[in-house]
């Protein structure tokens, strides 16, 4: 019986992961990896990781990386991208922390049309900090925070990242994908993939990519039913696919 090895990429640490079981980030930073591998950009790339889940990118992404506040990640690009114009600049963020203390950051950088690529993770709930609501938290959607259910009239709608920035000037790239099945999976790949490949080609605006990605363990499901319900569920409030470019 031949027995199957995966592989890691380069770019991809060989460490033990941090994040809970059926996490989605682990196979966000694999694709990751993957993209810097295959464009052979490994020594150009700068990687951000503010607060969150994935504060601890730098663990598993053999690449420069640089730790910042809380939102504040496309400020820090702006400032790396435009006193080191050959460089790759991409930063990693979480819904809390992309559409709530960072709204403002991503926005103007996004109008300024910074030449950077964002990765978004959307779960949909504040994931290391004990599962509250996020901006992203759907209608009806049990959190710490909304014990029964997010209210409209309460809290407000689910922000939708993704369509707001689709309507500057200065982005050129807006796609929402999804980690929910190995077609997805690809799908995502490619999006990463292709809004690396706009700033490399010197494109002038801001690209990003929107994942969705389970939360098993705050959304109290199982890895299994975690993907389903993404499927399902989140795919409805946030649709997936371009928005832009």
């Amino acid at each position: 019986m031949m027995k199957t090895v995966f592989k890691r990429t380069p770019t991809l640490k060989d460490c033990p992961t941090h994040y809970c079981p059926g996490c989605g980030h682990g196979i966000a930073h694999r694709l990751i990896a993957e993209i810097i591998d295959e464009l052979d950009i490994r020594d150009r790339t700068i990687g951000i990781a503010p607060v969150g889940c994935a504060v601890l990118a730098y663990d598993y992404l053999d690449v420069d990386m640089v730790e910042v506040a809380h939102g504040r990640p496309p400020a820090v690009a702006t400032g790396m991208k435009r006193t080191n114009p050959d460089k790759i600049i991409f930063s990693y963020q979480g819904d809390g922390d992309l559409a709530s203390i960072g709204a403002a950051e991503i926005l103007h950088a996004g109008h300024r049309g910074e030449q950077i690529t964002v990765v978004f993770i959307n779960n949909a709930v504040y994931g290391m900090t004990g599962g509250q609501m996020a901006p992203t938290t759907m209608l009806d959607q049990v959190t710490a925070t909304t014990p029964k259910g997010r209210s409209a009239a309460e809290q407000g709608y689910p922000l939708q990242v993704s369509e707001l920035l689709a309507t500057l000037p200065g982005t050129i790239y807006i796609e929402r994908c999804a980690l929910s099945s190995v077609a997805q999976i690809r799908k995502t790949k490619k999006a990463i993939k292709h809004a690396f490949d706009l700033q490399l080609e010197g494109a002038d605006g801001m690209s990003m990519v929107e994942v969705l990605s389970p939360c098993p363990t705050y959304w109290r499901m199982s890895p299994t039913k975690a993907m389903e319900w993404l499927e399902n569920n989140m795919t409805k409030v946030f649709p997936l696919g371009r928005l832009k470019g």
